[in-house]
């Protein structure tokens, strides 16, 4: 299929401060823009990332009808743009309630295995595509230094920061903290690359492997319990399942845990992180694969949940179309989608 010729729309529930999502929709963007696609995007909320993307991407907002493409994230995006085209909803997380599938996609992506296990919980199958990073803006500019001396954190949490400050205190390393919400800055790659080791957890973590950082997953989010993963070096694939969550091996966010992680340091590893990311994480390979799973889905002989439902609705009438919809809504209605409409 030659892609070219048809019309992507990209679209997100908002776009107006720096985040993981967000970065990963502009990368998205900027990939099919430098492929010269035919794309455009979409947010119900504009703001920073959206005047980047218009103005730095020359990529413009929604303008059209139909599209025959539109890659979405957020259960509120697929609900509001269904009816302009063949939708493939990408689902990031297991918590949010904005990241649950809805009826109305056409194809579901996961970005790790604990996500797409979670929507099979659900009745829903789903691909297995990773979190694409822009692994020419995030590269190594700078050399790790032999023995440990300055430590990033991208953590959100002052709770784990203190712990980390103590830890890296006896070490006499240098902490520098990052976060988005009280100092976020779009060119976090020039960040990670002052740091020899960097503390993150999914996207962030990804792009310091790209920058040829050893990465310690370890964090405190106020949705599940304060975990680790520790220095992942030689557990990439393992901590990857729960896209580098701390969610794996479940370690106790400890001083002594982190003195642990922090003595792992090797100046080594910072290339099997970044080869990892060329072999794994590039954004090219991203959308290669969401472009194969489409052209898949479209050339299935099996119809379409929407086409059906539009066979059903014409058969049954706008009303009692309307009363199952309710239906759908209020029941799990993912796997009765599943069941019902495979035949």
């Amino acid at each position: 299929m030659d892609f070219k010729n048809i019309s992507i729309l990209v679209a997100t529930n908002h776009l107006e401060s720096v985040g993981g999502t967000e970065t990963y929709t502009y990368a998205i963007l900027n990939e099919l823009s430098k492929r010269k696609y035919n794309v455009e995007y979409f947010t119900f909320r504009k703001g920073f990332f959206s005047d980047k993307i218009e103005n730095e991407l020359g990529i413009n907002f929604m303008s059209k009808k139909k599209y025959d493409l539109i890659l979405t994230n957020h259960v509120s995006c697929v609900n509001h743009l269904y009816k302009k085209g063949f939708t493939i909803q990408t689902c990031h997380s297991i918590f949010s309630e904005i990241e649950n599938p809805s009826l109305f996609a056409d194809g579901y992506v996961s970005i790790s295995e604990e996500v797409q296990e979670h929507l099979l919980h659900k009745g829903c199958a789903s691909k297995l595509i990773y979190n694409g990073i822009d692994t020419d803006r995030f590269e190594p500019k700078n050399e790790l230094n032999d023995e440990l001396k300055t430590v990033l954190s991208l953590s959100h949490s002052h709770e784990f920061n203190t712990y980390l400050e103590g830890a890296c205190s006896k070490l006499n390393l240098e902490l520098i903290c990052f976060n988005k919400f009280e100092n976020p800055i779009f060119e976090i790659e020039e960040a990670i690359n002052q740091a020899d080791v960097v503390f993150a957890l999914g996207r962030s973590a990804y792009e310091s492997m790209a920058c040829g950082r050893p990465v310690i997953v370890f964090d405190k989010r106020s949705y599940f319990k304060p975990l680790g993963d520790g220095y992942i070096a030689h557990h990439l694939v393992s901590s990857l399942k729960n896209n580098c969550s701390g969610r794996f091996f479940k370690l106790e966010v400890t001083e002594e845990n982190l003195l642990k992680s922090l003595k792992k340091y090797n100046k080594c590893d910072g290339k099997i992180f970044r080869d990892f990311a060329l072999e794994n994480l590039k954004i090219s390979y991203t959308v290669d694969s969401y472009l194969n799973y489409y052209e898949s889905l479209i050339s299935s002989e099996m119809p379409n949940f929407k086409k059906k439902f539009d066979f059903y609705s014409c058969i049954i009438g706008k009303r009692w179309t309307k009363k199952l919809l309710k239906t759908f809504r209020k029941s799990n209605y993912i796997r009765w989608k599943e069941e019902f409409f495979s035949t």
